[in-house]
């Protein structure tokens, strides 16, 4: 972080961008399944210059704000590789060696045959992040690939919360602290 730039202002303006570039109101059906009012394309976000860095500074904030200790993020593709990426490098730019990690959907049948990607995630704490999360079914599905590979499964943060059940759930079925940034109040949805 600059002199210009606290976990406040990072906060504050990422927020603004979310409203501005990533919420979309109109009648869509989520990768759920579930219909919903409006849309929140927060790949509008992880993949834009300034919003992008402002992401894994917030999201690393998060983590330690609620003293999650961690060696890797990452996430299932495609939702959570920039975040993952995002706090890689925000980590890295505060001298502190974070991995990121990719989650394939299924277990590749070629090659190394590895379901995660990147450094082996065996034995080390991790976290597993999300864009944004309905059911929490992506996100269980990165903790279960995860810990199938070996990897300690510390905490799920995503960056937006759609309040529609994802924390009570990933809660009671993996067992780890579900955190977000953002909740769909402060995005003004209802």
């Amino acid at each position: 972080m600059t002199a210009q730039t606290t976990p406040t202002t990072d906060r504050t303006r990422l927020l603004e961008l979310i409203r501005e570039l990533a919420v979309v109101h109109e009648r869509v059906t989520l990768s759920s399944g579930v219909e919903a009012d409006y849309y929140i394309d927060l790949r509008r976000i992880t993949l834009h210059h300034e919003a992008s860095v402002l992401v894994g500074r917030v999201m690393l904030q998060l983590l330690d704000d609620a003293g999650i200790a961690f060696e890797a993020a990452g996430g299932l593709t495609m939702g959570a590789d920039p975040v993952g990426t995002a706090v890689m490098h925000a980590a890295a730019r505060a001298g502190r060696p974070i991995d990121a990690f990719v989650v394939r959907k299924t277990q590749k049948t070629h090659g190394m045959g590895r379901q995660v990607e990147g450094p082996d995630v065996s034995g080390r704490p991790v976290v597993v992040l999300e864009d944004t999360s309905t059911t929490g079914g992506s996100a269980l599905a990165a903790v279960e690939g995860v810990r199938r590979a070996g990897g300690d499964v510390r905490a799920v943060a995503v960056i937006v919360d759609r309040d529609t059940g994802s924390k009570e759930r990933i809660e009671s079925e993996a067992g780890v602290p579900y955190l977000f940034a953002f909740g769909k109040d402060e995005l003004g949805l209802a």
